[in-house]
């Protein structure tokens, strides 16, 4: 598509690392802090490299951009965290020159750490972008997870519950190869740890990477390359920067090894249960508990965390009928930290009035997302206003650029909400893809992991499971949690926009499954009926739309309880599973629902 085109030329033409920076970030010039050992930073301008910086600086390390062929040659430790798809990536290096460099630099064995797709491109090519050659260091290449095994799956975990979704999201384990246990990166670190990925793709071992393979992580059935090693070059497929204190230390340890201590200390991981020498051949992904943060601006023009009752987020109105005051729960990053201390696997910021205004005219919010990313390492997802538009001046701005700017602001997936219903209305009717849509324009640079769909659906009521207005239209009927006024018991959920203002002509589960198509890599169901009443999740809904696509989804609104996240755990395959209110007003804790899940048998990251 020409938007992809257009961001890739962009990504080559623009100063290497500047799209990431700031000017209150680097001391002029783009130079290192004085008196810190410095770490040169490949940033080519794709994805949330911002959050790659505060964990080096964590550390206690300076940050040298990467801006020339010399910079790579003269750099004594070069970290490459590659973010987006296969063939952006490959074609923005090749426009920079920066191919043959990098590969002379890893094939002398020189200090390299690469991230995600930083390790991705150590390998001849991808089923990503077929044609696009890697940087060849290691022999082999980069394939899909393949969806279609996941009844085998199930029988080769021994989980009856699991259903093979993609990307590959959340907390897994790494399991070290045998010979490799004692590798100082992986000092520190135990075979109970967990570590955070978001990929659709892969590296199978073979006989031809062995001796590259550091730890294997398992997931669908079969057992993949999580990190490799040789030497000094070292790559991850889980962020490291994202994965709390076990990801800090071995990023810690990589960067202490060569460059001596930082000027911080290196974070202790938390104790796990012993593991033998080599650990455990299979590993366990976990599910994930996320604090969702509800932002907006309160009537004094502040912003605040807030949270609605079936959507309406302002207190009861007076006695004169004005209007109440929108409940202000907290500051956004003072809870959004509290929540990362108190083991949050993933922390969501909604912009719930973004669609009145253009995100790039939001700096507070902005901000917000700036400073939480500096100490919080887990994934951060902002959602809120992700589409085109022109803003005052006249300046039209693609939801790729939105996109582009949440992310160099620290934000690590991008949610849809309204946007995405006019894109699925669209392709349903024409059947088409055009490449111009919020979700493609995104998926084609970031990738399908960095798309996060937001759907808000209302129950409407039918009397019979097979309603014939309901079957004529394609509505997916479920079982209702409660029966309505009227006593029916039957329901179909209705797609809404605008905040649950606005209903459409088309369900959630249509609507999930033409995200998917489009390109969406997870998706949020919310149900506005269930919003603020604490009686458990919409598992009808859940299991509904699981049933019709790939990729996981996050259960959302209506928690109240410990139990209810177990329940949604234990009763569908959800992947994760989300809560606000119950978590501002500390009616129940993040370990609180940990602790219950982990005693019903449910996998979570301590």
């Amino acid at each position: 598509p020409a938007c992809t085109s257009a961001r890739i030329s962009a990504m080559a033409a623009q100063p290497a690392a500047k799209a990431q920076k700031t000017s209150s970030e680097d001391t002029p010039g783009g130079g290192a802090d004085p008196g810190l050992p410095v770490v040169h930073l490949l940033d080519y301008g794709a994805g949330n490299v911002r959050s790659v910086r505060n964990a080096i600086r964590a550390l206690g390390y300076a940050i040298h951009d990467v801006e020339s062929e010399s910079d790579i040659a003269a750099a004594a430790v070069l970290v490459f965290p590659g973010v987006g798809s296969f063939g952006s990536a490959v074609e923005v290096l090749e426009a920079r020159g920066w191919v043959e460099p990098l590969r002379a630099y890893c094939r002398a064995g020189r200090p390299f750490f690469g991230v995600c797709l930083g390790m991705q491109l150590l390998f001849e090519s991808s089923e990503e972008t077929p044609g696009a050659e890697g940087l060849g260091v290691i022999p082999g290449s980069v394939t899909h997870f393949r969806t279609a095994a996941g009844a085998e799956a199930a029988e080769a975990t021994h989980d009856g519950n699991l259903q093979l979704t993609v990307p590959h999201i959340g907390w897994n384990g790494v399991a070290f190869g045998s010979d490799k246990a004692g590798s100082y990166v992986l000092d520190g670190v135990d075979g109970s740890s967990k570590v955070y990925f978001v990929h659709s793709f892969r590296v199978l071992q073979t006989p031809a990477n062995a001796d590259w393979t550091l730890t294997t992580t398992s997931y669908g059935g079969s057992e993949y390359v999580s990190s490799v090693q040789k030497g000094n070059v070292v790559a991850a497929q889980f962020h490291p920067e994202k994965s709390g204190a076990t990801g800090l230390r071995v990023l810690g340890n990589f960067l202490g090894k060569h460059l001596g201590p930082g000027a911080a200390s290196l974070p202790a991981v938390p104790a796990g249960a012993p593991t033998p020498a080599g650990g455990a051949s299979v590993t366990l992904l976990a599910k994930r508990v996320i604090a969702a943060l509800d932002v907006r601006s309160n009537d004094a023009g502040d912003l605040v965390v807030t949270k609605g009752d079936q959507y309406d987020v302002r207190e009861a109105a007076d006695g004169d009928g004005d209007k109440g005051a929108v409940r202000n729960l907290g500051k956004p990053v003072t809870l959004a930290q509290r929540y990362f201390e108190e083991g949050a696997d993933e922390i969501v910021f909604l912009n719930i009035t973004s669609f009145r205004q253009g995100v790039l005219d939001d700096a507070p919010m902005l901000k917000v997302l700036e400073k939480a990313s500096e100490n919080i390492f887990v994934p951060l997802t902002v959602g809120g206003g992700i589409r085109d538009y022109t803003d005052a001046a006249g300046r039209t701005w693609s939801a790729l650029e939105v996109a582009a700017r949440y992310f160099r602001a620290g934000a690590d997936k991008v949610s849809i909400g309204s946007d995405a219903v006019y894109a699925a209305e669209k392709f349903r009717e024409s059947g088409q893809k055009t490449g111009e849509t919020s979700i493609e324009q995104i998926f084609h640079v970031y990738g399908r992991q960095a798309v996060v769909v937001s759907i808000d659906p209302q129950r409407v009521y039918v009397e019979k499971p097979d309603d014939a207005a309901a079957a004529a239209a394609g509505y997916t009927v479920v079982k209702a949690p409660v029966p309505n006024a009227d006593g029916k018991q039957y329901c179909w959920y209705q797609a809404t926009v605008k905040g649950g203002r606005e209903a459409r002509d088309i369900d959630a589960v249509q609507l999930a499954q033409a995200c998917e198509e489009l390109g969406a890599g997870e998706l949020m169901i919310n149900c506005i009926n269930a919003d603020g009443q604490g009686s458990g999740f919409e598992l009808g809904l859940i299991q509904a739309v699981m049933d019709a696509v790939t990729i996981p989804v996050i259960a959302s609104s209506g928690a109240g309880a410990p139990e209810h996240f177990t329940t949604a755990f234990n009763a569908t395959p959800v992947q994760a599973a989300l809560a606000a209110g119950m978590f501002h007003r500390k009616e129940v804790t993040i370990a609180e629902v940990k602790g219950h899940m982990a005693a019903a048998g449910v996998p979570v990251r301590g």
